[in-house]
């Protein structure tokens, strides 16, 4: 898989709704129920972040939720790669982006999503192939205004913007003509998982939809 194969599958797994929840499990019983309410709010396209000792176990479980599609956030090595992927992972997400990851992820078939939170960094990617990108992280980065800023030179790229974006604030980004979609953790709330209060997730998933 090419760069270019990898950012037309991430850009279209990005068009399918515009949030990508954000998901940080600790409790592998919360994964499958809680796909399943964001996946029937209709917000398909889920990130696990590879931040918890249960995230691969909750991606295995995820990838079995009848129309999601399980991707592994915080790819940081080749090894997180084929963790992700075996685990059933169909696309990664990194917060920044290394020659060593995008070739383990070539190597591996799996779609990437790669951060930049600069120019140069966008003008890099886009130069190995990629034109579908993370922005991150996107409020300390400047946050709209300062994507907005990058994409008037830069129109060919496009981005999720993650980290800080809230549902107060991500209508700021989605007006914005190179964003596709957001990455937010806001749609699936600890306390609420912890509750299992699945209805009540489904029903932010709506909002997000929305």
């Amino acid at each position: 898989m090419t760069p270019n194969d990898q950012s037309k599958a991430a850009r279209d797994l990005a068009a399918l709704a515009p949030v990508i929840p954000v998901l940080v499990l600790e409790d592998v019983a919360h994964a499958a129920p809680l796909a399943e309410a964001l996946v029937a709010g209709g917000l398909p396209a889920l990130e696990v972040t590879l931040r918890t000792p249960a995230a691969l176990d909750c991606i295995r479980a995820m990838a079995e939720v009848r129309g999601g599609h399980v991707g592994a956030g915080t790819l940081l090595t080749p090894a997180d790669v084929k963790a992700a992927k075996a685990a059933g992972a169909t696309f990664g997400v990194s917060p920044g982006a290394t020659d060593t990851l995008i070739q383990a992820c070539i190597d591996e078939d799996l779609p990437l999503l790669p951060g930049a939170a600069t120019a140069t960094e966008a003008m890099i990617l886009l130069e190995k192939g990629y034109d579908m990108l993370k922005f991150f992280p996107a409020e300390a980065s400047g946050g709209a205004p300062a994507l907005k800023g990058i994409g008037a030179p830069i129109p060919q790229i496009t981005f999720c913007p993650t980290g800080g974006v809230s549902m107060s604030n991500k209508d700021d980004y989605l007006k914005l003509p190179n964003v596709i979609c957001v990455g937010g953790s806001w749609v699936a709330p600890k306390d609420m998982m912890q509750a299992g209060d699945w209805a009540g997730i489904e029903q932010l998933a709506r909002d997000a939809r929305a």
